[in-house]
C-alpha cells in the first residue's frame, strides 16, 4: 500500500467535511488551492487588477475571435454578401447603443451598492434597453428606404422582426456583461464573450456547409441567443442570489441613478461621435482606399482603447463598494494601465508593418505609420480612461461629460488641420496630440483628484 507523500500549506485549510480518513482526496485539494493561492502575486490576488485584468483579456477574447468570424466570411460568402451582412450588423449594434442609454455602465456603478435591489435594478434596465433598443430598429426599418437603400432586403416581414429582436437581444447581451461586472463575476465575463465568439464561428461553419445564403446573420442571431439564454440563466440563478445575500441588510436603493445615467449617456454619444465623423473625414478627403488603411489601423488600436476602459469597470466597482479607498484604487489602476498599455503599444509599434501585412502589401505600404501614432495614443489615454472612472464612481457630471466631450472637439478639430496636409500620418498625429493634450492636465493636477494620502500609494 502506498502512502501519499505529505504536503505542507501555506495557509490555513479548512477541515474536510467527507467521511474518508485524512489524507483525502478533498484534503489534497485545498492543499493545492492554498499553494496556488500563495504563489499568486499580491497585487492579482486582490479583486481591482485581478477582475481588470479578466476584463481586459475578455475585449482582447472578443476581438481575436472576432476576426476569425469575419475572416470564415469572406472565405465563405461573396464580397457583396458580407458588405451587406456587416452593415446590417452594424446598424443592429449602433440603434442597440442608442436604445440601451448606456445602462450597462449604469449596472457596473450601482449594482455593487445596490444590495438586495440588484434584480429589480437589473430587471429595470433590460426594460428600458429592450424597448427602446426594438424601437430605435422599428425607426431605422422605416427610414431604410431614404438613408440605407442597400438595406432594403430587412424590410421584408420576417427579416424585420428578426432585425428587431436581435437589435434588442444585443442591448441585453451588453447589459448582462455590466451586470456580472457589477457581482464582481469577471470570469462570467470572459466565458460568455468567449462562448459567443466560438458559437458564432462553429454556426457559420455550419451554414456554409448548408449553403445556407443568409449565413452570416444567422448565425450571429443565433450565437447571440445561446450567450443570453446561459448567462442570464446562471445571472439570476446563482450570482444575483449570492450578491444579495452577502449584502447589508440596510442597503437602500440607488438614488440619482437616472441623472448619472444621462450624464454618462451624453459623454458617451460625444465618443461615438467621434468614432464616426473621423471616418467620414478620410473618406471625403482621401478616398475610400485610404479609408480602407485608416479604418483597419484605427481597429487595431481601437482594441487597445477597448482594454483600458474595460480594466476601468473594476476600479468603477472597488471604488463604488469603498469610496474611502477610491483614490488609492485609482493610482493603483493608472500605474497597471499604463505599465500595461506601454507593453502592448510598443509591440504594435514594433510589429505594425508584419501586423497590417498579413491584410495585404498595401495596407502595410499605407498604414504603418498610422498604425504606430495612433497605438502609442493609447498609453496617455490610460490616463484619461481612469479619470473617466473615478468621476463615475464620484458621480461627477463634469468629468463624465467634460473630459470626453473635450477630447471629441480636440480629435476632429485637429484631424481637420492636419488631414489636408498630412494626409493619414496627420491623423495619427491628431489622436496622439489630443490624447497627451488631456493626459498632460491631469497628471499636473494628480494629487487634486487622486489625493495621495500617507502610508499609501
Amino acid at each position: 500500500m502506498t502512502t501519499r507523500p505529505q504536503l505542507t500549506a501555506t495557509a490555513p485549510v479548512r477541515p474536510c467535511s467527507c467521511p474518508l480518513p485524512l489524507p483525502c482526496q478533498c484534503s489534497y485539494r485545498q492543499l493545492v488551492v492554498a499553494r496556488l493561492r500563495a504563489a499568486t502575486p499580491a497585487g492579482l490576488r486582490e479583486p481591482l487588477l485581478r477582475n481588470g485584468h479578466i476584463l481586459a483579456a475578455s475585449s482582447l477574447v472578443a476581438a481575436g475571435l472576432g476576426s476569425i468570424f469575419w475572416i470564415l466570411s469572406t472565405r465563405s460568402y461573396s464580397a457583396e454578401n458580407v458588405g451587406r451582412s456587416y452593415a446590417a450588423l452594424s446598424a443592429a449594434t449602433f440603434l442597440s447603443t442608442l436604445g440601451s442609454f448606456n445602462l450597462g455602465d449604469v449596472l457596473v456603478r450601482f449594482v455593487p451598492t445596490a444590495g438586495r435591489h440588484t434584480r429589480h435594478l437589473v430587471l429595470r434596465c433590460y426594460t428600458v434597453s429592450i424597448t427602446f433598443s426594438a424601437l430605435a430598429a422599428g425607426v431605422f426599418l422605416l427610414l431604410v428606404p431614404t438613408i440605407a437603400p442597400g438595406l432594403a432586403f430587412l424590410r421584408d416581414p420576417l427579416v424585420a422582426a428578426a432585425f428587431v429582436a436581435a437589435t434588442a437581444g444585443y442591448s441585453v447581451f451588453v447589459l448582462q456583461d455590466g451586470a456580472l461586472t457589477g457581482v464582481r463575476r469577471t470570469g462570467w465575463v470572459l466565458a460568455e464573450n468567449a462562448m459567443f465568439a466560438v458559437a458564432k464561428v462553429a454556426l457559420l461553419a455550419t451554414c456554409a456547409a448548408l449553403a445556407l445564403g443568409s449565413g452570416i446573420l444567422v448565425s450571429w442571431a443565433a450565437a447571440l441567443v445561446v450567450a443570453i439564454v446561459i448567462t442570464n440563466t446562471a445571472l439570476f440563478a446563482r450570482a444575483i442570489p449570492a450578491h444579495q445575500r452577502a449584502a447589508r441588510p440596510d442597503a437602500r436603493p440607488p438614488e440619482r441613478v437616472m441623472r448619472w445615467a444621462t450624464s454618462d449617456y451624453v459623454g458617451n454619444l460625444s465618443t461615438i461621435g467621434t468614432y464616426s465623423v473621423v471616418p467620414l473625414m478620410v473618406l471625403n478627403h482621401l478616398g475610400a482606399g485610404h479609408s480602407a488603411y485608416y479604418s483597419l489601423a484605427f481597429i487595431i488600436a481601437d482594441t487597445l482603447y477597448a482594454v483600458a476602459f474595460a480594466m476601468g469597470h473594476s476600479l468603477v466597482v472597488e471604488g463604488a463598494r469603498d469610496p474611502a479607498r477610491l483614490a488609492e484604487l485609482g493610482r493603483r489602476m493608472l500605474r497597471n494601465s499604463v505599465l500595461l498599455l506601454s507593453a502592448a503599444a510598443a509591440v504594435v509599434v514594433v510589429g505594425a508593418p508584419w501586423i497590417l501585412r498579413l491584410f495585404g502589401p498595401e495596407y502595410a505600404a499605407n498604414g504603418t505609420t498610422v498604425l504606430r501614432l495612433m497605438a502609442l495614443s493609447t498609453v496617455p489615454n490610460a490616463v484619461l480612461s481612469v479619470a473617466i472612472q473615478v468621476a463615475r464612481v464620484r458621480r461627477s457630471a463634469l468629468g463624465m461629460i467634460g473630459l470626453r466631450v473635450a477630447f471629441a472637439l480636440l480629435v476632429v478639430g485637429l484631424v481637420a488641420g492636419l488631414l489636408p496636409a498630412f494626409g493619414l500620418t496627420g491623423v495619427g498625429a491628431a489622436w496622439l496630440i489630443a490624447e497627451c493634450a488631456i493626459a498632460l492636465p491631469l497628471l499636473l493636477t494628480l494629487n487634486r483628484w487622486l489625493p495621495k494620502r500617507t502610508g499609501r500609494s
